[in-house]
């Protein structure tokens, strides 16, 4: 299990995004190590470098660091019939010999020998998301694969390089993967009140939207 590359994007003006500044850094290209990351507090990215231009759903110290399998990369790279380097959905960290999405909320990764991570949900695909890729149904194709890749916490900051080892060094006693809460955000609602047992893990737009739907039907654990 090993971090392919580091990614961070500079702001780029656009016309598909709704963000306030009409901007966004979804555009991540691979970046020379090491790389610091550390938690960004109330916004921002978590990557040294990296630009986050939407701060309602990105960045932020729940959303810290985004990291997608280059496995699931190259699948879509054969359904698309294109090429998609790393960087190119948007992930800060592209990742290789890990289940990203079977990855449990609350799960620490130590990336290379200092950098700490802490799971915290999948990525929601978006307007800017498929304005970006230019796919037609772009949305609804990558939510029903239902492989979003993983946001992150940073629980002990570090710097990190292409190559560095990921080794998972705990997984909390629960069933809430990375793949279920997505799923029971997105196309399968009914299983939120399941998910709130990974409650004290959670990224907040996610532990609201499970806590709304429970307490609407009475559902919560």
């Amino acid at each position: 299990m090993k971090l392919l590359s580091v990614n961070a994007g500079l702001a780029m003006p656009v016309e598909y995004t709704d963000a306030p500044s009409g901007t966004t850094g979804i555009d991540k290209q691979p970046v020379p190590g090491p790389v610091w990351v550390t938690a960004p507090g109330t916004g921002g990215s978590g990557i040294e470098g990296d630009n986050v231009c939407d701060l309602r759903f990105h960045g932020g110290d729940d959303r810290a660091v985004y990291a997608f399998a280059r496995e699931d990369m190259d699948m879509w790279e054969r359904e698309l019939e294109r090429t998609l380097t790393n960087g190119a959905f948007g992930e800060n960290l592209t990742t290789a010999g890990l289940d990203v999405n079977g990855a449990l909320i609350g799960e620490r990764w130590l990336i290379g020998s200092d950098l700490v991570v802490e799971v915290t949900g999948g990525r929601v695909p978006c307007r800017t998301f498929a304005g970006w890729l230019g796919e037609k149904a772009w949305v609804k194709r990558f939510t029903q694969f239902g492989r979003p890749g993983a946001l992150f916490r940073v629980i002990d900051s570090g710097r990190i390089s292409a190559g560095d080892p990921i080794r998972v060094v705990h997984r909390p006693d629960h069933d809430v993967t990375v793949a279920l809460s997505f799923r029971a955000a997105t196309l399968e609602r009914s299983l939120l009140p399941h998910i709130l047992v990974a409650a004290q893990w959670m990224e907040s737009e996610l532990l609201e939207t499970a806590r709304t739907y429970a307490e609407k039907y009475r559902a919560c654990p």
